[in-house]
């Protein structure tokens, strides 16, 4: 009988202050939505330095005709100088994993086809050079073939990709940093507006808290359906916020990104499964705190 009249107190209260309960739903999963989504950002980020750092490569950048390195004084590599730089890369075996010769026809073929729907491919043929592309054992050990081979003679430039994907992977975590903050803030307006709702609900329905004290009613059973009513709207705001962003992750990036980018690695629904959990039940526990500390400040019982 008792749970029942509980129950029914909260069906209640729910349909009474209906706008006050999609209030907190709204808000709550706007927020959720932008917290999953900047947790999303960070695991994409993590997702793409394993896959691309295990295939960064060191690009030997060889001399052109007019090129302008001030080691190659505008003349093109020889087949000896060409032969001399590969021995050496050669020589480093234990940093070197596999080497890579790629002539500027070869590049440049490549480039068109990689940027086919670019006007950079239309644009005429760019100037390429002949190259060799290292592929590392340890990407951080740029440094020992940098410092070799940078200034041999027929050698125009050294590159580090992992240099550039820094560079990329830190606007990325920018991005999803800022989502998270942004979050944060919603979430502290879904902590006013909860602790808001809750101190006019129970103005609104102070007869009747007065009523239940005069019969006996414990603290539990007033407060009780207050809370409740706070926690479902919360939980219902946090659970279509996970929907919007399970959609996003099948739909966005394993139904579109990931078959159209096929070069690179992209998260998948585990990942959002993952986070769905821990993200409810916090939903709920911080309802449920702010809400009860709300109603010992505002609730006299």
């Amino acid at each position: 009988m008792r749970l029942q009249f509980l129950v029914s107190e909260i069906g209640n209260g729910l349909r009474r202050n209906l706008s006050m309960a999609v209030s907190v739903v709204i808000v709550t999963m706007i927020s959720m939505y932008l917290l999953g989504l900047g947790l999303m950002g960070q695991r994409q980020v993590d997702t793409m330095k394993d896959y691309w750092y295990d295939r960064v490569q060191v690009t030997v950048l060889l001399c052109a005709e007019k090129t302008t390195y001030t080691n190659c004084a505008g003349s093109p590599t020889t087949d000896a100088e060409r032969v001399v730089v590969k021995s050496e890369l050669e020589s480093l075996k234990p940093t070197v994993n596999e080497i890579f010769y790629e002539s500027k026809d070869e590049a440049f073929s490549r480039f068109r086809d990689r940027y086919k729907n670019s006007p950079l491919a239309r644009a005429g043929e760019p100037y390429f050079a002949d190259s060799y592309r290292v592929n590392l054992r340890d990407p951080g050990k740029f440094d020992v073939v940098a410092s070799t081979i940078k200034g041999m003679p027929g050698v125009a430039d050294v590159q580090d990709q992992k240099k550039l994907l820094e560079n990329l992977f830190t606007f990325l975590n920018t991005v999803s940093w800022a989502a998270i903050a942004l979050s944060s803030l919603m979430v502290l307006a879904a902590i006013m507006l909860i602790s808001t709702t809750i101190r006019q609900t129970a103005f609104s329905r102070r007869r009747e808290t007065g009523i239940m004290r005069l019969v006996g009613a414990s603290n539990f059973t007033i407060r009780f359906p207050f809370v409740m009513e706070t926690v479902i709207a919360s939980v219902i705001g946090a659970s279509l916020a996970m929907l919007m962003l399970w959609g996003t992750v099948k739909y966005g990036v394993v139904g579109f990104l990931s078959t159209t980018l096929t070069d690179t690695a992209f998260i998948g629904l585990g990942d959002v499964y993952l986070v769905i959990p821990f993200i409810i039940l916090g939903v709920a526990a911080l309802a449920l705190v702010t809400s009860w500390v709300t109603l010992r400040r505002y609730l006299r019982v």
